[in-house]
């Protein structure tokens, strides 16, 4: 087959799980992606719900959000010969996994979001070379995220400042608490995004997670204690408090799920009724996209 070079770019390229589609892969097979928009990557379905006024034009409007995400991937294959034609289709079905599965668009931007397999693959044989292929794929995620995951160093706990000493001298200086710790998390993206956070211990008493963005403050306190080098991570997206990768501890949770608006900056610090200086902080949060 002549005209196509592995590692050719053929245009916008798409990611499924390890198929790379928009390239020429090592074996020489062309993985066109269809021109145009990918229908579903440019916005999720809507759930909303309107009332009709009685005896009055138009209607009262209720909440709305997001639903899922439906995206069909479709495009043509284009192999040396139907040997290669048919591990290519395979490759493809394959990655059409039934099970979470990264699918990465490779925009100015690059986005990415979670996939499964919510249709029967359409595979159409034009040739021994050549087939078209269309899969159907749903995020029960909305959004679109950064392929790039923001993730300061860890912080520790503030330090509380040394006091006054008496006698005073003139004049007097009156020492500060040092500052907290913090880490600054921007989501440039479109639609909000919510963070993450990882917590090791020890943290006797609990904590209390601050978020502030803008005049707005979210606050979440766990309310038992941590050892040392026990880890917690805080998922706000999931709702989730898991313990050592495995227990859950959503119980001693309480407060607001934070999340960053769009385009806005937030700013996290924390603080525990017992200092130590092994303890730690980590968040982290993908800019996200409607």
């Amino acid at each position: 087959m002549t005209g196509y070079v592995p590692g050719q770019v053929l245009g916008r390229t798409v990611t499924l799980g390890s198929l790379r589609l928009g390239v020429v892969d090592a074996a020489g097979v062309a993985w066109r992606v269809a021109a145009g928009r990918l229908p579903g990557w440019d916005g999720p379905s809507v759930r909303s719900q309107y009332t009709d006024r009685e005896a009055d034009h138009g209607a009262w409007a209720g909440p709305t959000y997001a639903g899922a995400r439906v995206i069909t991937v479709a495009g043509t294959v284009v192999a040396p010969d139907l040997s290669a034609l048919d591990a290519a289709v395979e490759q493809l079905l394959a990655a059409a996994a039934f099970e979470d599965t990264l699918l990465v668009v490779g925009e100015t931007i690059p986005k990415q979001t979670t996939v499964r397999r919510s249709g029967e693959p359409l595979i159409e044989y034009e040739t021994d070379r050549i087939a078209r292929y269309s899969v159907l794929l749903t995020s029960a995620d909305p959004w679109r995220y950064s392929t790039v995951l923001q993730s300061g160093p860890p912080v520790g706990l503030p330090v509380a400042g040394t006091g006054i000493s008496v006698p005073l001298t003139v004049p007097v200086t009156i020492p500060a608490g040092a500052a907290a710790g913090s880490i600054v998390l921007t989501n440039a993206g479109s639609a909000p995004a919510r963070p993450a956070f990882t917590v090791r211990g020890p943290t006797a008493g609990g904590f209390t997670i601050l978020v502030t963005t803008g005049t707005t403050i979210r606050q979440l306190t766990y309310a038992d204690s941590l050892l040392a080098g026990e880890q917690l991570v805080i998922d706000t997206d999931r709702h989730t408090v898991i313990l050592g990768g495995a227990v859950s501890r959503r119980r001693y949770l309480s407060g607001q799920w934070p999340q960053v608006p769009a385009g806005q900056t937030a700013t996290v610090t924390w603080s525990c009724p017992t200092y130590h200086s092994a303890a730690q902080l980590t968040a982290s949060l993908r800019s996200a996209w409607l």
